[in-house]
C-alpha cells in the first residue's frame, strides 16, 4: 500500500466540480479532517489524520482507508465526481474500521454531462468493522448537466460487522440520474446492528434498481432497512430486498414508495428465517399521493403541482 498526501487547494478544480462537490458532500472550500477526492477517475487531493490513513491500493483502482482503534468524533470524506461525458470510473475502497471506533464517513458521487457521451461511476465499498465499533455513513448521489448523454451510478456495498458492531448507512439519489442498480450485501455478527436509510427520486424514463441481501449468523444481530422512492413521469423502479436470520436474531425490511404520472414500481421483499428464534418483518406500500392531502394545501395557496412538490420532498426528508 501507499499513502499519498498533498493539499486540496479551490483553484486545484473547475466550478462543475466545486458544484458536485457542494451537492454531494457539503463541500465549502475545505473539508475538516482525513479526505481523498476522485475527479475523472484522478486523485485531486488526499489528506490523512493521525487516527485515519488513506492509501493507494497497488493492484487496483482504490483506497485502503484504516480506521485506528478507539478513534472518536472524527470524519473521513471520500466524494467522487465525473465532470463530462466519454468517463467510466471504477474504484474500490475499502474501509477497516478499529476496535471500538465511532466514526463519520462521507462517501457521495456526482456525474456530469453536457453532450451526448455517457458519464458513469461505480463505486464497490467494503466495510469491516471491528468489535464495538460505530459508523455513520453518509452517501448523496446527484446527476447534473443538459447533454443528453446518460449519467450512470452503479454503487455496490458489502459490509461485515464485527461483534457489537454497528453500521448506520443513509444513501439518497435525488436528481439527475438516468441509471442505477444498487446492491449492499454482507453479514452481521453477534450483537452487531445494521440500519439503512434509502432514498430514491426518478423522473423522465430514468430507472433504478435497489438489490439488498443481507445475513444475521450471530445471536442478538439486527437489520432495520427503510426505503423510500419516488418513481415520476415515465420513471421505473425494481426493489428486492433478502433478509436471512442464521441466528437469534431480529430484521426488518420496509419500501414505501409513491407513484406520479406514469411512473412504475415492483417491489419484492424476502424474509428467510433460518432459526427458530429468528423475528423478521417485511412491509411495503405502494400507491398515489392522496387527493385530500394536495386539497388541503392548495386551499393554502398553493397550486397543484406546487402542492405534489412539498408532499414529495417531506417524503423524502
Amino acid at each position: 500500500m501507499r499513502e499519498a498526501g498533498g493539499g486540496f487547494q479551490m483553484n486545484d478544480i473547475n466550478e462543475i466540480t466545486k458544484d458536485l462537490l457542494g451537492k454531494v458532500s457539503d463541500w465549502n472550500g475545505e473539508y475538516k479532517g482525513a479526505y481523498n477526492i476522485r475527479v475523472d477517475s484522478t486523485c485531486a487531493g488526499r489528506q490523512s489524520s493521525d487516527n485515519i490513513k488513506i492509501y493507494s491500493k497497488t493492484d487496483k483502482p482504490g483506497l485502503d482507508i484504516r480506521i485506528a482503534p478507539g478513534t472518536k468524533g472524527e470524519t473521513v470524506s471520500i466524494p467522487a465526481c465525473v465532470t463530462h461525458g466519454n468517463v467510466d470510473d471504477l474504484v474500490y475502497n475499502d474501509f477497516y474500521v478499529g476496535k471500538n471506533a465511532d466514526v463519520v464517513i462521507v462517501a457521495g458521487c456526482g456525474v456530469h454531462t453536457e453532450n451526448g457521451e455517457p458519464a458513469r461511476h461505480n463505486g464497490i465499498h467494503r466495510f469491516f468493522l471491528e468489535e464495538g465499533s460505530h459508523v455513520k455513513y453518509l452517501e448523496k448521489h446527484v446527476g447534473t448537466g443538459k447533454g443528453i448523454g446518460i449519467r450512470t451510478i452503479d454503487p455496490v456495498t458489502e459490509v461485515h460487522l464485527g461483534k457489537n458492531s454497528v453500521l448506520e448507512m443513509d444513501t439518497s439519489q435525488i436528481g439527475g440520474v438516468d441509471r442505477t442498480v444498487r446492491k449492499t450485501g454482507g453479514e452481521v455478527g453477534e450483537g452487531a446492528r445494521l440500519f439503512i436509510r434509502e432514498r430514491i427520486l426518478t423522473e423522465k424514463d430514468q430507472q433504478a434498481e435497489t438489490d439488498f441481501s443481507v445475513v444475521m449468523n450471530g445471536k442478538g444481530a439486527g437489520v432495520d432497512l427503510v426505503s423510500r422512492s419516488v418513481a415520476k413521469d415515465n420513471s421505473y423502479q425494481r426493489y428486492r430486498s433478502v433478509v436471512i436470520g442464521d441466528a437469534p436474531c431480529t430484521g426488518h425490511t420496509e419500501c414505501d414508495a409513491i407513484i406520479a404520472d406514469h411512473g412504475k414500481v415492483d417491489a419484492a421483499p424476502e424474509l428467510c428465517a433460518h432459526d427458530e428464534d429468528a423475528s423478521l418483518v417485511h412491509e411495503a406500500a405502494i400507491g398515489k399521493i392522496a387527493g385530500e392531502q394536495i386539497t388541503k394545501l392548495c386551499t393554502l395557496g398553493l397550486t397543484e403541482k406546487e402542492a405534489e412538490d412539498v408532499i414529495i420532498q417531506g417524503f423524502l426528508s
